[in-house]
């Protein structure tokens, strides 16, 4: 068991209609000589300086559509984004469903806590009109409604677990992963060691990424004891100790650096070498590589 203070703890209408966008693209691309791959994956080879790093459109692609819905995940999925990130809590009733905060009023018409609210209760909210009238009546999206329309799209995820998460809830997320056969295109990551060690004897299959304020000592064996393919960690941290990002890839750990929107964050994460970045605006990060490399 990996000492916990390492961590902080690691340190409607609209919405059918995207959806159905999205699942009539998988359709074509399917049909069309079979499903072409542009996207990153964040797994496999290290990054070195100056390097392309994987873009992952953070809560689903919140800049274009009410963060953490069924809109801004196909949204971002139809853009071809390498990584579609989102965030999964658990209800009263130990029910997944996509929500950054701890309670509901910042994203949806309810109040207080998502733990003091049952699946039902849930459901009944409204999270589209505070972005927008136009996404009025969108809900809060099941875990299973957000894999099944990544199933279709043949890309790649990666879901934060938020808080701690017992067992029995670990392992049924992993099941339902596993089911749909993506174990191979959806990572999981957490603030929580537990949570982690759950994922990894549930499905060792399933990637795992160890979310970091900042950097922890011994940092390496830190993300080996917890089996973490990578870290995703602040960009402070990073700006401050440059040789940690060596000295985690020469171990085979990848570094993704969190949340960045400039082309100056952009920059100096990427001269380091950085895996990915975690970006509010996926479609100018992945425009602003783009410059970069016709720039040489």
């Amino acid at each position: 068991m990996p000492d916990h203070r390492y961590f902080a703890r690691f340190g409607a209408g609209n919405q059918a209609l995207l959806i159905a966008v999205a699942l009539i693209s998988a359709v074509v691309t399917a049909c069309v000589g079979g499903a072409h791959d542009t996207s990153i994956d964040l797994t496999t080879t290290a990054r070195t300086p100056g390097e392309r790093a994987v873009v992952v459109s953070h809560r689903g692609g919140g800049i274009s559509a009410p963060e953490n819905t069924l809109p801004a995940v196909t949204a971002a999925l139809a853009a071809g984004f390498d990584y579609v990130e989102v965030d999964v809590a658990l209800t009263a009733d130990r029910q997944p469903v996509l929500m950054h905060d701890p309670e509901v009023d910042r994203t949806t018409d309810g109040h207080g806590a998502l733990t003091d609210l049952t699946l039902a209760e849930v459901r009944t909210l409204d999270a589209g009109s505070w972005f927008d009238p136009h996404f009025a009546g969108t809900r809060v999206p099941t875990l299973d409604e957000f894999l099944d329309v990544l199933e279709v799209s043949g890309q790649r995820a990666l879901v934060e677990l938020k808080g701690p998460w017992d067992e029995a809830s670990v392992s049924s997320f992993a099941a339902e992963v596993m089911a749909r056969g993506l174990d191979r295109r959806v990572a999981v990551s957490s603030f929580d060691a537990e949570t982690l060690m759950f994922a990894r004897d549930a499905a060792a299959s399933i990637q795992r990424f160890a979310i970091m304020k900042a950097f922890p000592g011994h940092v390496v064996r830190v993300a080996k004891e917890v089996g973490a393919r990578g870290i995703i960690v602040g960009r402070r941290a990073v700006i401050k100790h440059p040789e940690i990002v060596d000295q985690l890839q020469a171990a085979g750990v990848r570094v993704v650096v969190y949340t960045l929107n400039t082309d100056a964050q952009w920059h100096a994460v990427t001269a380091l070498g950085v895996d990915g970045i975690v970006t509010d605006d996926p479609g100018t990060l992945s425009e602003w590589q783009e410059g970069a490399r016709a720039r040489g």
